[in-house]
């Protein structure tokens, strides 16, 4: 292939100097549309975390104006809706007994916060000297401002076996003494409501002592105690 024509321009003596025929030059983007993507992804990135802390704040701030409170769950009632000993003369021999029981307990929760609280789900169990007798369930719930939410909750005990530890107490104190002493221990966990961001979680913990006369059905004394842990 013959080599491409070449042509001449003057010198600064007047005489002509031979130069080649210039090709076009194409520049290549693809580097710096590179460069700009990542420029875009680095300040969208810096912008969500700007709101996302700016939110933060705002929310820190109204925890801090509206001073939360520990919120108060209480159990106010008890009712004996049937107790007793499948064999009540087997206090020798408690083995060969069973016990039923059925109870409904009335809690009263207390909001003294300016915001909601919401409740999640919470259990308590009925206990005899350490003994497990039956558990009973609450469903979570939301609780508005400066009010007060009465919850019920019904523990059913179905023929329970008394071949462990405490049985011959038990059917001793029920036949004998008329007066069972039990335990209700339940944790109730609540978190407090600001526009529309739950808190950390407070806990709140019911320790009642009940005595039941199960001749009369009836409750015979309630001493209640609470402890609040902030997670």
């Amino acid at each position: 292939m013959p080599p491409p024509p070449s042509s001449s321009r003057p010198g600064l003596n007047g005489h002509p100097i031979a130069t080649q025929n210039q090709q076009p030059y194409y520049r290549s983007y693809s580097s710096s549309s590179s460069a700009s993507l990542k420029g875009c992804c680095c300040c969208l990135f810096l912008l969500f975390a700007f709101l996302a802390l700016l939110v933060l704040a705002v929310v820190l701030i109204v925890i801090l104006a509206v001073k939360p409170k520990k919120p108060q769950f209480d159990l106010q009632q008890v009712a004996v809706v049937y107790m007793g000993i499948s064999n009540p003369s087997a206090v020798l021999d408690p083995t060969t007994a069973s016990l039923s029981l059925t109870i409904r307990m009335l809690f009263t929760a207390v909001n003294p916060n300016k915001v909601g609280i919401r409740y999640g789900e919470s259990s308590f169990t009925v206990m005899y000297k350490g003994m497990p007798l039956g558990r009973a369930t609450v469903p979570g719930f939301y609780q508005d401002a400066h009010s007060t939410r009465n919850v019920e909750a019904t523990i059913s005990v179905d023929r329970v076996n008394l071949m462990q530890a405490h049985a011959a107490d038990l059917v001793r104190d029920a036949s004998l003494n008329d007066r069972v002493d039990l335990t209700v221990r339940g944790d109730v966990g609540a978190k407090i409501r600001v526009m529309n961001f739950d808190s950390p979680g407070v806990q709140v913990s019911v320790n009642c002592g009940i005595g039941i006369s199960p001749r009369k059905q009836a409750l015979i004394y309630k001493q209640c105690g609470f402890d609040g842990l902030s997670v």
